[in-house]
């Protein structure tokens, strides 16, 4: 038998419970949370062109500033609603209300020896007040960012979508004012 033919018959076989190599590995426990945000649009009576949203910067483990949705977890007794509006407020300083539902994104990671199953719901919010502030001590930086520019300045793909279901839902209000 070859060396590659050895690989791949070693490649084939199943992995038996409670063998030696799968008892050294303790098994890894699956968490559930769930969390919610949203895309807070400053300016959405006005021109198109004067439109932006705030956005967060977080710095990842190699010093890099990924920008994304503010969100958060939802506290005892908070709907995803006002966790939403919260977290906005917390992570960025704008106040804002719940105009419509953007969906929902989930993803799955490893962090402290568990894996977890992550569900975020996220929301579109007219901007109320506020200013801009990076008082959250998980924020690195806040900015507006025109709604033109979302797609070159979020970081993750899955925000990305829900910004253009953001614009698509923005051009269906204007429209349904005309």
């Amino acid at each position: 038998m070859s060396p590659a033919d050895r690989a791949n018959s070693r490649r084939r076989q199943p992995r038996r419970r409670g063998s030696a190599a799968n008892a050294a590995k303790p098994r890894m426990r699956t968490v559930r949370e769930t969390s919610a945000g949203g895309l807070v649009v400053d300016g959405l009576d006005g021109p198109r062109e004067k439109r932006s949203a705030a956005l967060i910067g977080r710095t990842d483990r190699r010093g890099r500033l990924l920008w994304s949705l503010p969100k958060g977890h939802i506290e005892e007794g908070e709907t995803s609603e006002q966790t939403a509006i919260r977290e906005v407020a917390e992570e960025t300083g704008i106040n804002g209300v719940v105009v419509a539902e953007l969906g929902s994104i989930d993803y799955w990671f490893v962090t402290d020896g568990r894996r977890v199953h992550k569900t975020v719901h996220h929301y579109l919010l007219r901007s109320t007040g506020g200013e801009l502030s990076d008082a959250d001590v998980e924020v690195t930086q806040v900015a507006w960012v025109p709604l033109s520019e979302l797609n070159s300045r979020l970081a993750y793909a899955d925000e990305r979508r829900l910004a253009e279901v953001a614009n698509k839902l923005i051009d269906r209000m204007e429209t349904g004012k005309r």
